[in-house]
């Protein structure tokens, strides 16, 4: 630990001396200190990262879907407030042909029109096939 020394008791000769070496170890000193807390938080960024990533692929839920399978189609397009209640899934549609780009052809039930979405937009549908008679 260095004391202050006024400038008045100290020859011209060392005080240069003393400030080039006191000022050069001391900026090694606090570059060597930035370097290594610049590392920490890199490493600390790239742990986080990948607990994330980790996280992330965990929940997600991977879909396949072939020709003949039931899925509904996400609207969107539909605002917030204006129907409070509405779906926000459309169909059910029937899927026709699954791309390999990831689009996929579907035609709803009762026409014989197709169109093509994006398979992120789909997702199965989970409907009652027949519709049963209570007794």
């Amino acid at each position: 630990m260095m004391h202050y020394v006024p400038a008045e008791l100290l020859s011209k000769h060392q005080l240069q001396n003393l400030d080039i070496k006191v000022a050069g170890t001391s900026r090694v000193t606090e570059l060597h200190e930035l370097d290594e807390f610049r590392f920490l938080a890199f490493e600390s960024t790239r742990l986080y990262t990948e607990r994330m990533k980790r996280l992330h692929d965990k929940n997600i839920v991977e879909k396949n879907f072939n020709p003949g399978d039931m899925v509904l189609l996400c609207n969107s397009r539909l605002r917030l407030f204006l129907g409070k209640l509405k779906s926000r899934w459309s169909g059910p549609f029937r899927v026709v042909e699954v791309l390999p780009s990831g689009a996929i052809e579907i035609a709803s039930e009762n026409d014989s029109h197709t169109f093509r979405a994006n398979g992120q937009r789909l997702k199965p549908y989970v409907g009652l096939d027949e519709t049963k008679e209570v007794q």
